[in-house]
């Protein structure tokens, strides 16, 4: 193993200001050129295999914690704006391109991607294989890794050793575990009323959503449908539910380990106990997973991107969908059975959805109470629009009284076109 070239030095401490290192936690070393800020970070490194939306990717909160690889060469060419992030802030640990726009040129852009990293401290790494790194991820799984540049780069003014990267990277806390959701839930509650044609009306209906690391587009979608959203914290109790008289309650995406997330399982099955009919996505479907007594597991690199293909088992339509997880239900496909938890207290339950690319669960169906969930993302901004329908099946589980989901699936699924940002 070598040392990287830095570009150094005419003298002690000086080091060619774009120069920069990515780490892996198995000795594997890429040299690049910084983007973004300068500086440290070291987190478990993924790659986003979606060849749009990298601004709806950087302020996804289920990215925090992870430095994200965008498989797709060319990143940045759009510029930022204000319309487009789907929280208030960059989340991602660090930014991973191959070749980043030398100018931005877009009629919606406000400013430049690399304008943008800096000013929010995100430390970054660009002109570096990507492909290669990513074949290493698909091979070796996901892992730590860290992204050095500037004054990170030296010990003493001189190149640092590698084992020295290596040693600080393999020192940071590992996903598993890790409890995550309190990071990123909003600390105080907030309401979007009803949008678009059902502006200024009565709403339809009432969702609580328990924000685990909310997309601003999960609300909007509700909220589209004539739905008034209650969007509270994740340490929220069943109480604080039950004061806003809810119609249906949410459960979001979110980073981290579902295995850790002891309180938002037992809240689930609170709102389960009551008979309200629930919705999850993503993180929200690992938690009701965990709520009906299945397991999960970390997958070996995880599913993120907006060209994921998913079957619907009960219509066997095809969706490409977008997804962003390390995480999966542990449930067994293509059976009817008592939901493990209580001894079958909440009845029967079906994998409702598969990831055609591994069999991986990618939904779950409880046939005796009005709950289901998908693994992906339908809101899906900036695309694609799928699975959209989901929206209006949980709308129709809500105005219907139905007993559950089942009977809804094929319905929703074919006669309701998918809505467009």
């Amino acid at each position: 193993m070598h040392a990287p070239q830095l570009h150094a030095t005419k003298t002690p401490g000086e080091v060619v200001s774009d120069a920069a290192l990515l780490v892996l936690e198995d000795g594997r070393t890429f040299s690049g050129r910084a983007y973004g800020a300068t500086g440290t970070t070291t987190a478990e490194i993924v790659f986003n295999t979606g060849m749009s939306g990298y601004q709806e990717t950087l302020t996804d909160p289920s990215y925090h914690r992870q430095i994200v690889v965008m498989t797709a060469p060319h990143i940045g060419n759009t510029g930022v704006n204000h319309d487009d992030p789907e929280s208030v802030k960059i989340w991602v640990a660090g930014f991973v391109v191959r070749d980043p726009a030398r100018r931005a040129s877009n009629w919606r852009s406000e400013g430049s991607l690399d304008d943008e990293l800096v000013g929010q401290g995100i430390v970054g790494i660009s002109e570096i294989d990507t492909r290669a790194l990513t074949r290493h991820l698909r091979e070796a799984g996901v892992m730590r890794a860290g992204i050095f540049s500037g004054e990170a780069l030296l010990a003493g003014g001189y190149p640092r050793p590698i084992d020295s990267f290596v040693a600080e990277v393999r020192a940071t806390p590992s996903m598993a575990g890790l409890n995550l959701v309190a990071e990123v839930s909003t600390k105080t509650a907030y309401v979007v009323e009803p949008l678009g044609a059902f502006a200024g009306k009565a709403p339809l209906k009432t969702v609580v959503a328990v924000d685990l690391g909310i997309k601003s587009m999960t609300p909007q979608r509700l909220a589209e449908r004539g739905m008034r959203v209650h969007v509270i914290p994740s340490a929220s109790t069943i109480e604080d539910i039950l004061a806003l008289s809810p119609d249906g309650v949410f459960f979001s995406n979110g980073p981290g380990d579902p295995s850790a997330a002891t309180h938002e399982v037992a809240l689930l099955r609170e709102v389960l106990d009551r008979g309200l009919p629930y919705f999850g996505i993503c993180f929200g479907n690992q938690i009701l997973g965990r709520a009906l007594g299945f397991g999960t597991y970390k997958l070996a690199y995880g599913h993120r991107g907006i060209n994921q293909p998913v079957m619907d088992l009960a219509t066997r339509k095809v969706e490409i969908t977008s997804q962003n997880h390390g995480f999966a239900v542990d449930a067994p496909i293509g059976e009817e059975a008592p939901a493990p938890y209580g001894e079958g207290r909440y009845g029967r339950v079906i994998v409702s959805h598969v990831g055609l690319n591994d069999n991986v669960v990618e939904g779950l169906e409880c046939l005796d109470i009005p709950a289901f969930s998908v693994q992906y993302h339908p809101e899906a901004a900036a695309g694609p629009h799928d699975a959209a329908y989901l929206f209006d099946r949980f709308l129709d589980l809500m105005t219907s009284g139905a007993p559950s989901a089942a009977g809804l699936s094929a319905a929703t699924a074919t006669t309701t076109p998918a809505k467009e940002n």
